[in-house]
């Protein structure tokens, strides 16, 4: 047996000791700032009657789905309230949109960048990879240690753990737009920033918005290991009933996981798609993006359709 052992553990350790020493006070800023916007998600979810979002969530399925989607979204959600799994299913929606929302600002911007440099790509690729292999308990061991117990490490490492998809998607998205296209557009004379907002975005943007559905879905399924670390909310349950053997609490909170996530799933698919509110909002964003024929440029830039 070879005695020579590489201290990778150690030297991690030390490097973390060193950041939490002489730049903790960065972190504890970082913790007020998430906890603060989760707070506010949360008494915006919290405060209204269950009956008052359960008549916003059925009316956006109803826009965006039809009948069939509204009516059986309000009876999952009273389900929930049956259960009396509302305030923890509030409490984890809360914590998904947030983490969701950090996500999906980070993850659009470094798949640009990904998609028109191969620099940039042949940098985030591995550190996707690693991101997405490495196991999540993993992330919250400096999490926990960074930005103590709580909602916010739970925050953190559901944001470390559904970045990649958005990034990966929006990269593919864009390089997957037809060359013919983007070489029209530059013997237009645009410039690379027109082409981009008028050409490559509005062309993959069923592609991106499938990258924000996945970012939303890989949120969700770390609602329970964000319950390990004090998230509370359905993860603190079904964390409880696992410490206890109570199957009648781990039922009643994996049922109103599932719920959340066939909803959001519907709901957020509905972006890609032509038809129903939200088909009628990516259209709008295509719309806004594609060049105008009143536009003040000198020369027009083909639609991208």
């Amino acid at each position: 047996m070879n005695d020579v052992r590489i201290p990778l553990g150690t030297v991690a350790e030390d490097i973390l000791d060193f950041v939490i020493t002489h730049v903790g006070f960065i972190f504890s800023a970082l913790r007020e700032f998430f906890l603060a916007i989760y707070s506010a998600v949360d008494f915006v979810l919290s405060s209204p009657p269950f009956w008052v979002i359960i008549a916003v969530v059925a009316l956006l399925g109803l826009l965006a789905r039809g009948w069939v989607f509204a009516g059986g979204t309000a009876v999952a959600l009273l389900l929930i309230v049956g259960v009396d799994q509302w305030a923890n299913a509030m409490d984890s929606l809360s914590l998904i949109l947030v983490a969701s929302a950090i996500a999906i600002i980070l993850s659009i911007p470094l798949g640009i960048a990904a998609a028109r440099s191969n620099v940039v790509s042949s940098i985030v690729r591995p550190v996707l990879d690693f991101m997405q292999t490495t196991p999540a308990f993993v992330y919250l061991i400096p999490a926990l240690l960074l930005f103590r117990v709580g909602v916010v490490p739970g925050i953190i490492a559901t944001v470390i753990f559904a970045l990649a998809p958005g990034v990966r998607l929006t990269e593919l998205g864009i390089r997957g737009v037809d060359s013919e296209v983007v070489e029209a557009g530059q013997a237009f004379g645009a410039s690379q920033w027109r082409i981009l907002r008028q050409i490559q975005l509005p062309l993959a943007l069923p592609t991106i918005m499938a990258g924000v559905n996945q970012v939303i879905m890989l949120s969700l399924s770390m609602v329970v290991i964000a319950g390990m670390v004090g998230a509370g909310g359905l993860g603190g349950d079904v964390v409880a009933s696992l410490n206890r053997i109570d199957i009648a609490l781990g039922v009643e909170a994996g049922v109103s996981v599932v719920i959340l996530a066939i909803v959001l799933d519907r709901l957020t698919a509905s972006f890609g798609q032509k038809r129903g509110l939200f088909g009628g909002v990516s259209a709008w964003v295509r719309s806004r993006l594609a060049p105008s024929r009143k536009s003040d440029d000198a020369r027009p830039v083909p639609n991208a359709g």
